[in-house]
């Protein structure tokens, strides 16, 4: 490793230098979740939605290579009757699959503290061919460090 690219490592830029920024998306309803997501992608594009609305919105006018799905968004859905109401993140989930040419190649994380929220939405993104995955929030770091490098 040269002596830049150590240094670009130690400032959290070493794993985009030389390639284009990726353009990541996150819905989460947290915002020191969206502080901590800022951290891990410094130097990328990231684009941040708290409503499962406001995600289709910006999904539905960009491209991105990862995508970052919460299940449960306060304050609504804690107290909704429905487990998979329309404002929750698998109204998102639902969107992607029955969009399917839309970020067809990215990459899609849902990091929900809420399994079996997580479980059906990676099980519909997957029938319709994504490439999803349930990373709990708490294991996120080493999973992103992988997503910076490829």
């Amino acid at each position: 490793m040269s002596i830049i690219q150590g240094l670009l490592n130690k400032i959290g830029l070493g794993a985009s230098y030389g390639r284009r920024p990726l353009r990541v998306f996150l819905l989460d309803d947290d915002t020191l979740r969206h502080e901590w997501f800022a951290k891990q992608f410094r130097g990328e594009h990231l684009d941040v939605a708290e409503s499962a609305a406001r995600a289709v919105e910006l999904l539905s006018a960009n491209h991105y290579d990862v995508i970052f799905l919460d299940h449960d968004l306060l304050p609504e859905h804690y107290y909704a009757e429905e487990f998979d109401d329309e404002r929750s993140g698998y109204a998102v989930a639902r969107w992607l699959a029955e969009s399917p040419a839309r970020h067809a190649a990215a990459t899609i994380i849902v990091h929900t503290r809420n399994a079996d929220g997580a479980l059906r939405m990676v099980e519909l993104l997957r029938r319709t061919g994504r490439q999803a995955a349930h990373v709990p929030y708490q294991m996120l770091a080493p999973k992103i460090k992988q997503l910076r490098r490829d």
